[in-house]
């Protein structure tokens, strides 16, 4: 079953619960639930056999309606939905934002960075992947991104510790798990000794993004940025 009907699904489950079927036997006609869903009398009909199906409901056909009571599997259905909506109200930063800039060719520096041992070791054991040696980099230009990359910088991150190399110090790597244009895993990563400001998101990932994703200067792409709880 697709995303979509678990979706139609679900909103089908809360309306005959809303009717009285949660906990308790209501009797509902089907052409009563498709004028409250504003659906045809057939596609409600079907809702209804689907759910069945799936074990959600248990429905006895009368000739006044259907006599409907949301069985066990179907409550615990809503009580994920509940779990899942409290838990986002309750947050005090969103799950993930997401931001959309052009690709344009940097300074080249994130490579030396990354390929330092002590950092390449612990974003592959803290982000999960070992990084290509270079980031992305992506130019934001509308002020919505802009603005919501700087509340970033407030959020919690994967924290990469600095060392110190014979020479010089290397600070602390703030790293954001990200998905870049809905398909790569990767990271945003802040204070690579960066010459760049917030309206530049440097990105790692397992691959190089420019070559597996066909990625050009100019070319717009979206980068989905999740925020650690």
């Amino acid at each position: 079953m697709s995303e979509k009907h678990d979706w139609q699904h679900i909103y089908m489950l809360l309306k005959l619960a809303e009717m009285g079927a949660y906990r308790r036997t209501a009797k509902i006609s089907t052409e009563y639930l498709a004028g409250k869903l504003r659906i045809s009398q057939q596609t409600a009909s079907r809702y209804l056999i689907e759910l069945e199906r799936k074990g959600w409901i248990v429905r006895n056909i009368t000739p006044e309606g259907s006599l409907i009571k949301i069985d066990e599997t179907g409550n615990k259905e809503l009580q994920k939905l509940y779990s899942g909506l409290k838990l986002l109200m309750e947050k005090s930063y969103p799950p993930s934002v997401t931001l959309e800039g052009t690709v344009f060719t940097g300074l080249g520096e994130g490579a030396y960075y990354i390929s330092k041992g002590p950092y390449f070791k612990q974003f592959a054991e803290k982000l999960g992947f070992e990084p290509y040696p270079g980031t992305l980099n992506v130019k934001l230009v509308s002020d919505y991104d802009i603005k919501t990359r700087r509340e970033i910088e407030g959020y919690p991150a994967v924290e990469v510790t600095g060392f110190k190399g014979e020479d010089r110090t290397f600070g602390l790597v703030k790293c954001y798990p990200a998905v870049i244009d809905n398909k790569v895993k990767g990271a945003l990563v802040t204070a690579l000794r960066s010459h760049y400001d917030v309206s530049v998101l440097e990105i790692i990932a397992p691959v190089c993004l420019r070559k597996h994703l066909n990625l050009k200067d100019g070319v717009k792409v979206k980068v989905e940025i999740f925020i650690q709880q």
